[in-house]
């Protein structure tokens, strides 16, 4: 059990105007302070651009959309599936040459 929170840490992070603690793998934390910068500058983007004209309830949705846009993008292009499939064929289209020659 020592052992184990040991690998734990509680930190405070600071994301746009509100201070939220968690408790984190140890090996995270920079993760979550970086994930925490990356809200705060999103969601003043937002704020500044529609402040007064959307709620803060819709603000802090377009910021997720927008964190979760990127994700979505940089997922996908590291999708190597196509790439295994295309070596895949390769694969067996050598091998049947080289099963040829035999």
């Amino acid at each position: 059990m020592a052992e184990q929170n040991k690998d734990r840490l509680r930190i405070r992070l600071h994301v746009y105007d509100e201070d939220i603690e968690v408790v984190i793998n140890r090996d995270d934390e920079e993760f979550y302070r970086l994930a925490a910068k990356l809200i705060t500058e999103r969601y003043n983007a937002y704020a500044q651009a529609y402040k007064g004209l959307k709620s803060d309830h819709i603000i802090s949705l377009m910021t997720l959309i927008d964190i979760a846009l990127m994700y979505q993008k940089e997922h996908s292009s590291n999708d190597t599936a196509p790439f295994v499939d295309v070596f895949a064929q390769l694969t067996k289209e050598i091998e049947s040459v080289l099963d040829e020659r035999k």
